[in-house]
């Protein structure tokens, strides 16, 4: 669980500018980078994303600009460090249903989630193979693949268990040194009944389809943005579903 002071909640009324701010590939992947990894420089998130320093520093301007980032206490020399204001960006999934623009930007933002897993996946494999981690981690770790069937209550009810016992486990091992970051992606999608003998429907492109009205995003999502090709929102989540 993330305290509410370290929680940025998106109101689509309210925040429709810095919406839009977000649907930019890069400014979602700098803000990951800073969330997960602390303060950088512009220089340092340029070398780490191959883009040019003038990029990085723009873009992380506009990102201070709507409050997702400010400059840390100390420089680097004469260039500004910066950090993440919000570990968390989270969302009313019934509010964002108020207009296209915003439904478009929930479909980029769990698109660009699921390309951060794909890239922590290939992170996890290769630090276990390499030796960055204790053999320990290897047993615990995995992903399920599960289809039970709920109830809209018990699928709240599992999110409120699962944020619980979260909250609980970060702070009994806030001090313990073997303690280390867990890529956690957590997913709770309703399908609606289907005939299996029915033709695949083709899958929409994240923010297109009739629910989602003109295109918001980069042409080519975070909130991860995820990398869109190549961002990381790390730290999202709906609301309803927390």
């Amino acid at each position: 669980m993330v305290s509410e002071e370290r929680k940025r909640v998106l109101d689509p009324e309210q925040d429709a500018a810095a919406l839009k701010a977000l649907t930019h590939p890069l400014r979602i992947r700098l803000l990951g980078m800073l969330r997960q990894d602390g303060p950088a420089t512009a220089s340092e998130l340029a070398v780490r994303t191959a883009e040019s320093s003038a990029s990085t520093s723009y873009h992380l301007r506009v990102l201070a600009k709507y409050a997702f980032v400010a400059e840390a206490g100390n420089r680097d020399g004469r260039e500004r460090r910066w950090q993440a204001v919000h570990s968390l960006t989270s969302w009313s999934n019934k509010a964002m249903e108020g207009s296209p623009d915003s439904l478009a930007w929930v479909s980029l933002s769990r698109r660009a989630q699921v390309e951060h897993l794909e890239r922590s996946l290939a992170r996890h494999e290769a630090d276990i193979a390499d030796g960055r981690l204790a053999r320990e981690w290897v047993e615990p770790s995995g992903m399920s693949d599960l289809m039970p069937r709920l109830t809209p209550e018990s699928l709240t009810e599992l999110w409120e268990a699962l944020d619980r016992k979260l909250a609980e486990l970060t702070a009994r091992d806030a001090a313990d040194p073997r303690a280390t970051q867990v890529m956690l992606l957590t997913a709770g999608l309703p399908l609606a009944p289907h005939d299996p003998g029915a033709e695949p429907q083709p899958a929409a492109a994240a923010g297109s389809g009739p629910a989602a009205g003109p295109a918001t995003g980069p042409a080519g999502t975070d909130l991860t943005g995820t990398d869109l090709a190549g961002t990381d929102l790390t730290g999202t989540e709906a609301e309803d579903a927390s």
